[in-house]
């Protein structure tokens, strides 16, 4: 008898010894603030990482039961610990694309701030790149809003850069371009060409002849023309192309920024191939969801069908997107009432324009909500936002839409107080581009939409008071994949100049945090594997140098992301 209970006290000792070794955490994280997003416990002292997942958020003290011989203590030294941050709405795929293309980003961000910056850096490039006469020249985000002359350049002072390389220059919108007259003959554009469904081609009010502006659709196929012509590189003996060399570029861009999950909001082209490539290869280091233009992919949206909401390699096919109108900025939104100061060669009752009817609308968001799959909608004016409602509401009324499909409102910029109530009933969720109160703010006040529309873009607080779950996007590249700046901007509201623009729109930071975290991941129904520091979900993680919650306000867009962890894995880290 003896010998058995020695054996059982043995036998017990065993089993008590490998239950710890199973509670034995990959690491655990204390010595700073923790940030959980969750309201029953917003913060915590100690966070335990296992295999990828958090296995514990609470006490430094109770989180030693889980610390054992290999469990790497990170001492967090004042800093501060959230969960990884969510792009709820971006362009990897185009961001990759303009790796290769000429900066002409205006301040805080570039240094073309006027048009001759722009030729002066168009000159320079073809000059120190040693470019043949014939090169094709990209160059992308030039700003109208900034630029001290407040217009789009023209055909002529791209002329005036070269008459024999063919040059497009892509608006920081990147929903309008302007070419030179070797591109309008490389692309075989006649000076009597008609404007494409849901596009523009500028004109000379005098003259009548093209001014090398192309708005949306003529924009986006001059571009999809270019991607087509340029002459393909050869296959490097690494087998990683110029694009996937650039992809993971722009991937690692994102990775600075503190984002866990990565968004192509518009993939075209050649981008879903792209994307697939990148998965095979096990270039992914976050998560991409990505969105396929509709329109674009018409005739085989079925074939996306078996992807839907499933991770393949980090890959997930997240649903479509549909471009409804333009950029307000850019001046191509569509709104109800006219535009503040028309663009050049328009009427003062310009309003911009639709991309689409009601009926076609209506026939291809009945196709995939039949399907329950959802969709990003781009919605930047009144009569866009007006126009999703109208139609997601009548599908609604059907019993097509159901709110669990979670389609999502994007930019949502010219938004009027009565969409409220019916975003609210509909059950779509708003996701503002708020950054635009920080960037173009001035330009909406004096130039777009004057000082009392101006005053309501991205009403972030509107929608927090009626109860609906928004989020915040950067929409890179036409910003750097910057969140922080946009939940600088939505606590703020303070524009360049430094005025207060909307200052009822103003909401706190935590709810500003929540949006590129919680409700970012509730927006793409992943909300019970991420977006907070929760047991049982992803071990996605962000540090930063300040915390956000108190530091001025005013500071926000001064904080820094130190390192981002996907899964428990560093995926960035910054050096000094």
């Amino acid at each position: 008898m003896e010998n058995i209970s020695k054996y059982l006290l043995f036998l017990c000792c065993i089993l008590l010894l490998n239950c710890k070794n199973n509670n034995q955490g990959d690491a655990v994280y204390f010595g700073g603030a923790i940030i959980t997003m969750e309201d029953d416990l917003p913060e915590a002292q100690a966070l335990v990482v296992k295999n990828g997942k958090i296995i514990f958020v609470g006490t430094k003290e109770k989180a030693q039961a889980f610390i054992g011989k290999r469990t790497k203590q990170i001492d967090l030294k004042g800093k501060t610990l959230l969960p990884g941050f969510i792009d709820a709405h971006g362009h990897i795929t185009s961001r990759a694309g303009m790796e290769q293309a000429i900066d002409l980003s205006p301040s805080p961000y570039g240094t073309v701030n006027s048009i001759p910056d722009l030729q002066k850096t168009l000159r320079r490039t073809i000059q120190q790149n040693k470019l043949s006469p014939t090169t094709p020249i990209l160059g992308n985000g030039y700003d109208d809003a900034i630029m001290i002359e407040h217009r789009h350049p023209n055909r002529q002072e791209l002329d005036a850069v070269s008459t024999t390389n063919p040059i497009i220059v892509i608006h920081a919108s990147g929903h309008a371009s302007v070419v030179n007259t070797a591109m309008l003959k490389w692309l075989n554009i006649p000076e009597d060409v008609k404007d494409p469904e849901g596009g523009h081609y500028g004109r000379d009010p005098k003259t009548n002849r093209l001014n090398g502006k192309l708005e949306e659709n003529a924009s986006f196929a001059a571009l999809i023309k270019i991607t087509e012509m340029m002459p393909k590189p050869k296959q490097p003996a690494d087998g990683l192309s110029q694009s996937l060399k650039d992809f993971v570029k722009a991937q690692d861009e994102w990775l600075s920024y503190g984002q866990t999950t990565i968004c192509d909001g518009r993939s075209m082209g050649v981008s879903v191939g792209l994307l697939k490539e990148a998965a095979e290869k096990n270039l992914l280091k976050a998560d991409i969801i990505y969105f396929p233009d509709f329109d674009a992919n018409r005739k085989e949206w079925e074939s996306f069908k078996p992807h839907y909401m499933k991770y393949e390699k980090r890959l997930k096919f997240g649903g479509f997107k549909f471009s409804d109108d333009g950029s307000p900025q850019g001046k191509t939104a569509w709104l109800t009432e006219p535009y503040l100061v028309p663009p050049e060669g328009q009427s003062a009752g310009y309003k911009g324009f639709p991309i689409f009817s009601d009926e076609t609308l209506y026939a291809d968001l009945k196709t995939i909500f039949t399907n329950h799959i959802t969709a990003q909608l781009h919605v930047n004016g009144d009569a866009a936002i007006d126009q999703a409602l109208r139609v997601i509401g009548k599908l609604k009324e059907e019993g097509i839409y159901q709110p669990e499909i979670r389609a999502t409102l994007i930019h949502v910029q010219n938004s009027r107080p009565d969409h409220i109530a019916k975003i609210k009933a509909i059950g779509v969720i708003p996701s503002y581009f708020s950054s635009h109160v920080y960037l173009w703010g001035d330009w909406h006040y004096q130039s777009v939409f004057g000082p009392k529309r101006a005053a309501f873009i991205s009403p972030a607080k509107s929608a927090k008071d009626a109860g609906i779950i928004f989020t915040i996007h950067h929409d890179s590249p036409v910003t750097p994949p910057d969140l922080l700046t946009g939940v600088y901007a939505a606590v703020n509201r303070t524009t360049r100049s430094g005025m207060i623009l909307g200052p009822n729109e103003r909401i706190g930071i935590m709810d500003a945090l929540k949006a590129i975290t919680i409700n970012a991941a509730y927006q793409y129904q992943e909300e019970k594997q991420k977006g907070s520091l929760k047991e049982g979900k992803l071990a996605d993680l962000v540090i930063l140098d300040q915390n956000p919650l108190t530091i001025d306000p005013k500071k926000l867009r001064d904080i820094n992301v130190l390192e981002t962890i996907k899964e428990g894995k560093t995926v960035f880290i910054k050096t000094k």
